[in-house]
């Protein structure tokens, strides 16, 4: 089970200093661990890793590209309460972050909103009552059956 986690995500940006700023001001702690290519961020037992976007696809043998709206890729905060939903919503869109859909009450009967980030990295905040989260804020479906 140690294995089954996401310890870092690297996301490709244009501007190294403008998403740094947008992810501090989101509360994700920026370290020293960086440089000139790559700024870490600390969160809540995630490190976001922001690589410029040229670097990091060479990094991966691959060729930079224009980048489609939507990527197929969503990451996801889960929150203790739809107040909470609408506080880092907004507290997103003052940092610049585009709004792509306002919170909302949705079928599955919780609440669920998308932002992209200034690059156009797609997040989701949601208050799913039917996944409890631990004092530490994780997620943990194995009380559940799951």
């Amino acid at each position: 089970m140690r294995d089954a986690r996401v310890s870092l995500v690297t996301l490709g940006v244009a501007d190294l200093d403008r998403s740094s700023r947008f992810y501090e001001a989101l509360s994700w702690r920026r370290t020293e661990a960086g440089n000139a290519s790559v700024v870490f961020l600390q969160g809540e037992g995630t490190v976001l890793s922001l690589f410029g976007l040229d670097d990091l696809a060479g990094d991966a043998g691959l060729e930079a590209a224009p980048l489609p709206d939507f990527r197929g890729l969503s990451l996801a905060l889960n929150l203790a309460t739809r107040a909470d939903v609408d506080r880092v919503f907004a507290a997103a869109l003052r940092a610049g972050a585009r709004s792509v859909k306002p919170p909302q009450t949705v079928v599955w009967g919780g609440t669920s909103g998308y932002f992209a980030d200034p690059d156009g990295h797609l997040w989701e905040l949601a208050h799913n009552p039917f996944f409890p989260l631990d004092e530490r804020g994780h997620i943990d479906l194995t009380e559940l059956g799951a």
